[in-house]
């Protein structure tokens, strides 16, 4: 089948839902990477509090506290790398078999289409799954990289190089949690993205709710107004 083939088996209303979904997708995590300086999400925050540690680092004895919470943030980050590639493994499972799957949908709604929709509908998720499996990797490493900028700074905080190497290891820190992050929205929206197997309005309202979600912890949250010294 040629990919011409493949597109017009797609009728405007899947389309229109996938491109919501796409553009969701990366607007939220624009957003909340970018809120502006009125409106901080979580993230945001959380970076600056991440940049207090560094310093406060400099001059803790001993660091071993510091080295429990690096360790568990890399753990967490490995968790959901090794959960990500069950996932993927598993759908891709069912892309070689769709047939049970087709008898789930089947009784949920009336939609009869070819074996390649279902593909392509599951190829979708596979995708959400891939890019969360590579960001909790990059984000295990960044840590990694943390670790020995941690390593690396003095003891001394007298030393010239003391500060300037803990903002650096504050910095990949940071950028760990970005990429952990963009790891968790891509596990949500490959949750919703499932939901097209059951039809495109099925997965706009899908998308609609993860993306709330996702809004809501970073700008409505309890622990956002925790973070602004709020309760």
């Amino acid at each position: 089948m040629s990919p011409d083939d493949l597109i017009n088996l797609f009728p405007t209303a899947d389309w229109i839902a996938l491109f919501l979904t796409l553009g969701l997708w990366l607007g939220i995590g624009w957003w909340i990477e970018h809120p502006g300086l009125k409106h901080p999400s979580v993230t945001v925050m959380m970076a600056e509090r991440r940049r207090d540690w560094m310093r406060v680092m400099v001059t803790r004895e001993p660091r071993i506290f510091d080295s429990q919470i690096l360790a568990t943030l890399r753990q967490a980050t490995s968790f959901f790398a090794s959960t990500s590639i069950l996932a993927i493994g598993g759908v891709l499972a069912l892309v070689g078999n769709t047939e049970p799957l087709q008898g789930v949908v089947a009784e949920i709604t009336e939609v009869d289409a070819p074996v390649v929709i279902w593909q392509a509908k599951l190829g979708l998720v596979a995708l959400f799954l891939t890019n969360a499996f590579l960001k909790f990797v990059w984000a295990n490493r960044l840590f990694g990289y943390c670790a020995v900028l941690m390593a690396s700074v003095p003891n001394d905080p007298s030393d010239e190089t003391a500060y300037p190497r803990a903002g650096q290891a504050a910095e990949l820190n940071i950028r760990a949690a970005i990429n952990f992050n963009r790891g968790l929205r891509s596990m949500y929206y490959a949750l919703s993205t499932l939901a097209w197997l059951v039809g495109p309005v099925a997965l706009i309202v899908a998308t609609v709710v993860v993306t709330y979600i996702l809004w809501s912890r970073e700008f409505r949250s309890l622990p956002r107004s925790i973070l602004q010294g709020k309760t």
